[in-house]
């Protein structure tokens, strides 16, 4: 085995999203550090089995925010492209 190609692994918290907490190893952050989920086991559709719907401004919303609705939803154009449309 080749030496100093490994990553470190090390001891980090782990904070779930009700706020316990835990310790394991891991290659992720600094020793001590602490990764806090914002999904987890107790919160997430696949293992609850209830849906629950978490907006975080996925990448169609930044999209739509950095260069405003241009496209096929109509309710969410601006009223000159809702215009436009009526016209034609």
């Amino acid at each position: 085995m080749q030496e100093k190609i490994h990553p470190d692994y090390h001891t980090i918290t782990v904070v779930m999203t009700d706020g316990t907490s835990f310790e394991t190893k891991s290659t992720w952050g600094k020793e001590g550090a602490s990764l806090r989920l914002d999904i987890d086991p107790k919160t997430h559709p696949a293992w609850t089995g209830v849906r629950q719907s978490i907006d975080r401004g996925g990448r169609v919303q930044r999209f739509r925010n950095r260069f405003g609705m241009i496209g096929s939803d109509k309710k969410d154009a601006p009223a000159e492209a809702k215009a436009d449309a009526e016209k034609k």
